[in-house]
């Protein structure tokens, strides 16, 4: 009796124990790696040198950390960091002049893998259907040689088969097994979204929009918005810029056109609103809005490059392209500047992690 009674007892203790682990499992998730819940900027460098590099802020950028890839590999980046994709738990850093893809862990920033085969003049990758899509230019210069390459995410390879677009392909965005890639005309000008199957790889259709597309966002109905900055006036054949709605589901095409000699660019969405950035300032329309804001939301800017999460805009100023950048976020219910932080050189894109 007295033996039982003990056992009940190691047992309840032990369930206790148990139960008090799991609560505080719950409560303290184990952190994901140093650079989880905050910002990843990448920068393009010097071109030339080698000196791109990625940099990790918190969102309210009080704490700012340069050059984690090099801090964290002991080895430099590479070439002009283009972009940056995330694939589950791995952060893909395409860079452009390298002609290689730097595969990391998101949230640690450990190499995991390089691609340095199947690219040439890579810019921009999205994921749809367990795989990873690339744009590549190919030699600027040329019309006939742009594509779209495949990785095999289980391997981080370059699959054979390429995918053959038009001139120019630049960003490009997933929904579903649906790949939209907007074609900004490499070395030229271009006026097309490649609507690629990925299911098959296979261009299905192209649609027509306005010069130059040159930012790309779905909306929470899934259609395709696209902004095109216009033909730019050194051109001598200036044409002004384009915001275009695609439906997703028979890809006709409404469009609002600006001014002549107006360029906007780096289209941002949330939560039904759209942000849009021209001469300067910042503009802010609603999603089922018919004609163009006539007021700015902020003025004063000198962005290369803007995201936005949970109503805060986030901007990256390249300065003279020569020294280090300013990364600044902007409270989007008061328009008033958050913070400011010193980056590094030629700051692109803002990414959340």
């Amino acid at each position: 009796m007295i033996k039982n009674q003990l056992t009940v007892l190691v047992l309840s203790v032990a369930l206790l124990f148990t139960s008090c682990n799991n609560d505080d499992d719950d409560s303290n998730p184990v952190p994901l790696g140093d650079y989880e819940n905050g910002l990843l900027i990448s920068h393009e460098g010097n071109f030339g040198q080698g000196n791109a590099s990625v940099s990790f802020a918190s969102y309210d950028l009080t704490v700012v950390e340069n050059n984690i890839y090099n801090a964290v590999n002991s080895s430099l980046l590479g070439d002009t960091a283009q972009s940056i994709g995330f694939y589950d738990d791995l952060a893909y850093i395409v860079l452009n002049v390298s002609n290689k893809i730097e595969v990391v862990d998101r949230y640690t920033f450990v190499s995991v893998a390089t691609i340095d085969t199947g690219l040439n003049n890579p810019r921009h990758i999205a994921f749809a259907n367990g795989k990873g899509y690339v744009t590549n230019w190919g030699d600027g210069s040329v019309a006939t040689d742009d594509y779209v390459a495949v990785i095999d995410v289980t391997t981080n390879t370059i699959s054979a088969q390429t995918i053959a677009v038009e001139e120019g392909p630049e960003k490009l965005v997933a929904n579903g097994n649906t790949v939209y890639v907007a074609h900004q005309g490499g070395y030229s000008q271009n006026n097309i979204i490649s609507v690629i199957n990925a299911a098959t790889d296979v261009v299905s259709t192209t649609v027509t929009v306005g010069d130059v597309p040159n930012s790309l966002q779905l909306d929470t109905d899934g259609d395709l918005w696209v902004l095109a900055g216009g033909t730019p006036s050194w051109t001598g054949s200036e044409t002004g810029g384009k915001l275009s709605k695609i439906d997703s589901s028979d890809y006709s095409v409404t469009s609002i056109d600006f001014a002549g000699t107006e360029h906007p660019s780096f289209l941002v969405f949330e939560t039904g609103t759209l942000y849009y950035y021209l001469s300067g300032s910042v503009y802010k329309m609603n999603e089922d809005a018919t004609t163009l804001p006539s007021a700015a939301e902020i003025t004063g800017l000198n962005f290369y490059g803007m995201s936005i999460n949970d109503s805060v805009l986030y901007g990256v100023d390249a300065v003279d392209f020569t020294s280090n950048g300013i990364l600044t976020a902007y409270d989007l219910s008061s328009n008033t500047l958050v913070n400011s932080a010193t980056v590094n050189i030629i700051p692109g894109g803002v990414y959340f992690n």
